[in-house]
């Protein structure tokens, strides 16, 4: 016999955190499927790059028989998209490339097809690949988001950013912070004149806060400008303050049109005290400083933060998409690159 309930009975707080709880489990089970539908893609590419290397290496066929095998593909499957010529030399150029990766072959499978193709053809350094690779698979960037990042260089900039976050951050938080800040900052999108003020740069990020906050990176969100701090009857404002998800740490920006100078740091310092003090949670992490200057200099950077205490990056900003030609002279050598781009992407890693 059917039971029959009124509905009246089921509604309140334990009836919407049943479904609250189920589309959770919705929500998950879409999250694994997908999951398990993109590892099977990527795998039927690898399969099918690894069966045309093969066979061409083992009866010496030439490249027509990628086009002809594209062919025969399509008509034993007329239903299934993929299977392009442009498609199979993508699958073979994919499994050559990384087939000898004991590093990048497993990775390429958490992330899809589009997001891999883009990385494949528009990096043609594996520590530039491995870094996107991860920074896909960890933030969720779209396919847009993605082109934007290496069209604005974040690996290079963030390879030779500037700050003190190892000397002032628990360990298994620095190599996220370092990843988390920039050295440069491209603003093309404010459309602002050489000439402006603080004020209207400012003003100019609010007015383009999603944008902002793609161009700063993955997990920031936007809780305030001039955000007010007090002190013995005496006002401070933080031009912008901003959450990291990830870092679960107040993120305070100080914006500056000028050059770079050490009393910034002193400053910034001065804040993240208060913020920690008056305005941090207690589950929270250390609150970070990002200084965001027009220009600066490497080494008067570099004495600037060298005894400060507290975590803080200073990065600069253009409101063009590439890299400043000075910035050049101190980007690390190959090996020292190598280095620290492992060392903090391998620490990323363990995260997950």
């Amino acid at each position: 016999m059917k039971e029959t309930t009124n509905t009246n009975n089921v509604k309140g707080a334990a009836y919407d955190q049943l479904v609250a709880d189920a589309k959770a489990r919705v929500q998950t089970g879409q999250l694994a499927a997908w999951r398990a539908v993109n590892k099977e893609l990527i795998s039927l590419y690898w399969d099918l790059g690894k069966l045309i290397v093969e066979r061409q290496k083992q009866h010496g066929w030439g490249n027509s028989v990628v086009e002809m095998l594209a062919k025969d593909l399509q008509m034993a499957f007329p239903r299934m998209r993929g299977l392009s010529v442009a498609n199979l030399w993508r699958a073979r150029a994919f499994y050559s490339e990384y087939e000898g990766s004991e590093i990048l072959a497993p990775l390429v499978r958490e992330i899809g097809w589009t997001h891999n193709l883009i990385i494949f053809e528009k990096c043609k350094d594996h520590h530039q690949r491995h870094f996107y690779l991860l920074m896909v698979k960890r933030y969720g960037w779209t396919k847009n988001v993605l082109i934007h990042q290496i069209e604005n260089q974040t690996f290079e900039k963030t390879v030779i950013n500037q700050q003190n976050f190892e000397e002032t951050l628990p360990e298994s938080l620095q190599s996220q912070a370092i990843l988390a800040v920039k050295d440069d900052y491209a603003f093309d999108f404010l459309e602002l004149g050489d000439q402006h003020s603080e004020y209207q740069l400012e003003q100019a990020i609010l007015q383009n806060i999603r944008q902002f906050l793609v161009e700063m990176g993955g997990d920031f969100c936007f809780i305030a400008n001039q955000f007010p701090l007090e002190l013995n009857g005496k006002d401070y404002r933080v031009d912008l303050l901003l959450y990291h998800r990830g870092l679960q740490a107040l993120v305070a920006i100080d914006l500056k049109i000028n050059e770079f100078e050490p009393e910034h740091t002193g400053k910034m310092s001065f804040y993240l005290s208060l913020l920690d003090d008056r305005t941090k949670k207690p589950h929270e992490n250390p609150s970070i400083g990002i200084i965001i200057c027009k220009s600066k200099d490497f080494t008067t950077v570099e004495f600037a933060l060298k005894d400060i205490n507290k975590p803080i990056g200073v990065a600069t900003y253009s409101i063009t998409e590439t890299l400043p030609k000075e910035l050049s002279a101190f980007f690390p050598s190959s090996e020292e690159l190598i280095q620290r781009v492992e060392s903090v992407i391998e620490a990323v890693s363990k995260k997950k």
